[in-house]
């Protein structure tokens, strides 16, 4: 404490004996030892109660968190650069979110095949048993895609994949699926259509360059209009569900975006999508599962005793229009945030053309499963499903070339023979799925992509 007692007594006129000097400097000393001793000893004590309490969970920063277990940062770079990088110079570089889910896993590989390099992000999350999501993890890897696992309201890691790599596009299909799930719980998509939604565009507008983002809207935001078929210049202002609104308010963000900060957009509104490694919850897969059970199924019925009717379209003839509408995208006009011109912003149905009502789906079924399905006709309730959905596909026709070609019957006799041999492999796990499982898998339905290789 010598450095203490040197300090210089207060200069004044009178000047003390040294006595008094010495007694003044102590007793300061001992005051500025006191002072210091009990800052210490506090911030000893806030130490102590931090190292005391619970742990809290690491920082985001640090991993990226990439499957059922945690992989460091500079291990991801790696199958991240992998993944991301296209075949030739003009390939495209493309993130696609929601990549484990049945749309997002179907343009990852189709992508892939082609040339581009393709980057996945998906959550896992639960909305249905995540061990069909887990098996399409496994079908992209073999084709390698890597799918990082992550939320996309985590601003953090979508930086991180946005420094890592330079995306030309970016395939948003990750969102809140499902029309009756909403009344069960809303949250998720303001939290995953809305909140997850602006936290992309957030990240993609200050990239330098901004990629050319293409998006996945729905045909429900259609809601109650009665005019058919569905054009993209009908009125959309009349939702029948939450899902609807949330996809409708996605539109209406797209525009500000696009307006504000020169981002390039495509929205497409998907109609009935079905297929191979498609979602339990639509009625194509749930009515085949409990058919081939022998339990009831239920069919609504409109208002005047007419069947719910759907424009379903097959999942190949959808992919062929996302691909389309990645190719014709122009490039974004902004840079690092602003807008240096105006950008493009589209928006196109991609449908059958064919509405069929599901009563027409049970028989065909019924048909292919050759089982006769125990059915229990009730009105259609009050739960944002609407009574038709029709697609007029005019201008995706004219600017991006889409065509469907597959017709209902065809496209469940696929989905029926796929949905057998999952059912022959689904009890088991995703760590007990063998490579000979996996490669079969992939080997029987890859066959459908080669529609999609560059010539």
């Amino acid at each position: 404490m010598s450095h203490l007692d040197n300090i210089p007594s207060t200069p004044g006129k009178h000047k003390p004996d040294k006595a008094f000097r010495f007694h003044s400097a102590a007793s300061s000393s001992l005051s500025k030892l006191t002072l210091y001793s009990t800052l210490f000893l506090s911030v000893l004590l806030i130490f102590l109660l931090l190292l005391s309490s619970p742990s809290s969970p690491p920082s985001p920063r640090r991993h990226l968190s990439t499957g059922t277990h945690h992989t460091p940062l500079s291990l991801s770079h790696k199958l991240i650069h992998k993944s991301a990088r296209p075949r030739s110079t003009t390939g495209h570089t493309v993130l696609v979110t929601g990549a484990a889910g049945f749309v997002g896993t179907h343009v990852s590989l189709a992508l892939k095949r082609r040339g581009d390099g393709v980057l996945g992000l998906d959550n896992f999350n639960h909305y249905y048993d995540p061990t069909l999501k887990r098996a399409r993890q496994k079908i992209l890897e073999k084709a390698g895609v890597f799918i990082v696992e992550g939320d996309i309201n985590d601003k953090v890691l979508l930086q991180q994949l946005f420094d890592a790599v330079l995306f030309t596009h970016v395939m948003h299909l990750a969102a809140q699926a499902g029309v009756r799930y909403a009344m069960q719980n809303p949250g998720s998509y303001i939290h995953s259509n809305i909140a997850g939604f602006v936290n992309l565009l957030e990240v993609s507008k200050s990239a330098n360059p901004q990629p050319a983002i293409i998006w996945a809207s729905s045909s429900s935001v259609y809601g109650l209009n009665s005019k058919v078929p569905f054009s993209e210049k009908d009125r959309t202002d009349q939702p029948a569900s939450l899902y609807a609104a949330t996809k409708k308010a996605g539109e209406e963000i797209a525009h500000t975006y696009n307006h504000i900060y020169g981002l390039s957009i495509t929205g497409l509104r998907f109609f009935t999508v079905y297929g191979p490694w498609g979602r339990p919850d639509m009625a194509y897969f749930f009515f085949t599962r409990d058919i081939m059970k022998g339990k009831t199924i239920t069919v609504y019925e409109s208002p005047d005793k007419g069947s719910v009717a759907r424009d379903f379209t097959y999942i190949d003839d959808i992919v062929k229009g996302c691909l389309g509408a990645l190719d014709t995208a122009k490039k974004s006009t902004g840079s690092g945030g602003k807008k240096r011109g105006p950008a493009q912003l589209r928006i196109f149905n991609l449908g059958n053309t064919s509405p069929l009502p599901v009563s027409k789906l049970v028989s065909i079924l019924e048909k292919i499963l050759k089982v006769k399905a125990k059915k229990k006709v009730v009105p259609l309730p009050r739960n944002g499903d609407v009574e038709f959905t029709h697609a007029n596909i005019t201008l995706a026709m004219r600017e991006l070339g889409y065509k469907p070609t597959t017709d209902l019957e065809a496209g469940l006799k696929k989905f029926v023979k796929w949905y057998l041999t999952w059912q022959r492999i689904a009890g088991l796990g995703p760590s007990e799925l063998s490579d000979d499982c996996t490669v079969a898998i992939t080997l029987f339905n890859i066959e459908n992509y080669r529609i999609y290789l560059k010539a």
